[in-house]
């Protein structure tokens, strides 16, 4: 049988052994020890911000978020529709809140020209919040998502947010490392721009601590606050007292010796990503119905965590095309469906959807694996062109 290609997993190249098992010799291994703090002043210094605080996935870190950003029960938050469903449910209904679905552009982020539309058009502002005028409900906040380590358009999202009033989460967990390289957010990293920001380290993350995530904020109130309810909002530590409802969302020492190894390593990561894609799209975009779709470039340097294949025309069907590659052990996947349509959120509202059923339907996510070789991303090339 042909050697099995992983769409993406984890690569444990680096220190990883030799600081895991350090914090097992010194039996601080659940969520007490100094690694923890070492990872979170390592992301903090990574990003260009003054705190970061550590949680136990991406899922919880947006709960935070939203929990410090004020999202109250009854608010509406604009969301995309075209992301994973742990961009939504921890910023709406963990929350009692209801969502308002966006379409993405060709970056595959929410479309800008669509949230201002909706602002615009379907709301109106007064006493200074924004109120959609169809439910009644306040729009308290706009999460933006960087799809695949694509940076969306920030520069026009954060002067809509700003002249709406709306808090704006970056949902940055697939984009750790990209960062601006021109404009007015020249230098800063995904996660960094907005009022609140998320990174994840799940197994298939570009770097890992097997599941884990990580929150920044512009308000540094906004961290400290993160921090008291990740650690179950014990205002005594001693008499057990608590002040508010706090959750167990802390990351574990071994989880942080993990990350402070492969942080080491992401540069190197980031690089062989860019190889990679390289690779697939010399040998793949504008051939036999294949597009290999872009990044934003022009100004920005991006991750390129996950790669997308679209389908042109009617030569290939995607889930034949999936299924295919299967058969000769290689994984790829569809792009997730999209979460308008999904059984918990049929009733809420959802505008400008055309572009992200299109991407829907003719995306295939390739094998991308910061440990992909060039022969292995060569079998993959070679498949697709015998089909």
């Amino acid at each position: 049988m042909a050697k099995f290609i992983p769409l993406s997993v984890p690569n444990f190249g680096g220190h990883e052994k030799e600081y895991v098992n350090e914090a097992v010799v010194s039996e601080w291994v659940s969520t007490g020890g100094s690694k923890v703090s070492d990872f979170e002043q390592a992301i903090a210094d990574y990003v260009g911000m003054p705190r970061a605080v550590a949680c136990n996935s991406g899922s919880s870190g947006l709960h935070l978020a939203a929990m410090v950003a004020g999202v109250q029960r009854g608010d509406e938050v604009i969301v995309p529709s075209l992301t994973f469903i742990a961009a939504v449910n921890p910023v709406t209904r963990y929350m009692g809140a209801e969502p308002v679905f966006i379409g993405c552009d060709d970056s595959l982020c929410i479309c800008p020209d669509a949230v201002e539309e909706f602002c615009r058009d379907r709301c109106e502002t007064r006493d200074g919040a924004l109120y959609n005028k169809t439910t009644g409900a306040r729009v308290r906040a706009l999460v933006v998502v960087h799809v695949f380590g694509n940076m969306a358009d920030l520069p026009r999202l954060t002067e809509i947010a700003r002249r709406y009033n709306l808090v704006l989460i970056e949902d940055a967990t697939e984009a750790l490392g990209t960062r601006y390289t021109s404009g007015p957010f020249a230098g800063r990293m995904a996660g960094t721009i907005g009022d609140v920001g998320v990174y994840s380290f799940n197994g298939n993350k570009i770097i890992t601590t097997g599941a884990g995530g990580m929150v920044v904020s512009n308000h540094p109130d906004w961290a400290e606050h993160a921090k008291h309810l990740s650690t179950q909002a014990k205002s005594n530590e001693l008499q057990f007292f608590h002040d508010e409802v706090g959750y167990n969302y802390r990351m574990t020492n071994l989880q942080a010796a993990l990350g402070l190894a492969q942080l080491e390593q992401l540069e190197g990561f980031i690089a062989h990503k860019h190889a990679r894609w390289q690779q697939y799209k010399d040998a793949l975009d504008g051939v036999n119905g294949y597009r290999i779709l872009g990044f934003r470039e022009d100004c920005t340097r991006p991750n390129k965590w996950f790669y997308s294949l679209y389908l042109t025309d009617d030569r290939h069907d995607r889930d034949t095309l999936i299924q295919k590659l299967h058969e000769q052990s290689i994984q790829t996947r569809p792009v997730w469906a999209l979460i308008h349509q999904q059984a918990d959120y049929g009733r809420n509202e959802a505008y400008a959807m055309a572009k992200a059923e299109d991407y829907r339907s003719h995306i295939v996510n390739l094998p991308c694996s910061t440990n992909l070789s060039e022969e292995d991303c060569q079998r993959v090339i070679d498949a697709l062109l015998a089909l």
